[in-house]
């Protein structure tokens, strides 16, 4: 197993967590942060994660907006697929045509649907007490800091588990040496499409939130069971 890629910095986000409920005002912010996070030498098997993902508008945090969710609580040996949730919310600003184009979502899907306002507690019961799973960390981190700070004065920071990281370190290693470079051989796409068909998991249709956090939860699978230890503790993975 490919158990030694470098692993990230390693955060102390229990401190961290008991940091932000001294600070935070929003009540559903203060159970997020009262919920807390796994210890950080719990073994990746013994972890409750959550896979999410989000459609945007755009990918500017702070021009764009986002207009679905999709969450999916997982373990390593199960995904509790009964336990899912997807939301449409409605943006702040007009939906691009590009944009549209991109995840299919109308302007008369989203006319009737609630500001994010109306159901970000909901998220964040979701999210309480699990390690949020993503491929590419930066959209759903950004964008919901910004969504939260925007709407309720009071932004969020949560664990991550990366899987387009993981896979981006595993790549660059399945082609590093100099026999690799010889033979021209480079890192593969890091796509969440092209990273699970690397492990033969099945094609989904791209771009739907729910869709797309089923996709992420089986990947991180895939990714621990050809790669890392399932003992490997959960702060040498999580950003």
């Amino acid at each position: 197993m490919l158990n030694k890629i470098m692993s990230p910095p390693s955060i102390d986000w229990q401190s961290k967590f008991r940091r932000k409920l001294e600070v935070a005002q929003d009540d559903a912010l203060k159970a997020y942060y009262q919920a807390g996070v796994p210890n950080p030498t719990t073994p990746i098997e013994e972890v409750v994660f959550l896979a999410m993902d989000f459609e945007t508008t755009g990918l500017d945090s702070e021009q764009d907006d986002i207009i679905t969710i999709g969450t999916v609580p997982f373990t390593l040996n199960r995904i509790f697929i009964n336990q899912a949730h997807h939301w449409t919310v409605k943006p702040r600003k007009q939906l691009a045509e590009d944009s549209v184009v991109i995840h299919g979502i109308t302007h008369s899907d989203v006319l009737d649907a609630p500001d994010l306002i109306g159901v970000y507690q909901q998220v964040l019961q979701q999210m309480a007490g699990k390690v949020m799973v993503v491929h590419y960390q930066r959209i759903e981190r950004e964008f919901f800091n910004q969504a939260l700070t925007t709407r309720i004065k009071e932004g969020i920071e949560f664990p991550v588990v990366d899987t387009m990281q993981l896979e981006t370190q595993l790549q660059q290693k399945a082609s590093g040496g100099l026999i690799n470079k010889i033979r021209g051989r480079k890192p593969e796409s890091v796509r969440l499409g092209a990273s699970r068909t690397r492990y033969g998991l099945p094609l989904y249709t791209p771009h739907h939130a729910l869709t797309d956090a089923v996709a992420t939860a089986e990947l991180l699978q895939a990714q621990i069971a050809h790669h890392f230890e399932r003992n490997k503790p959960i702060n040498q993975l999580w950003i």
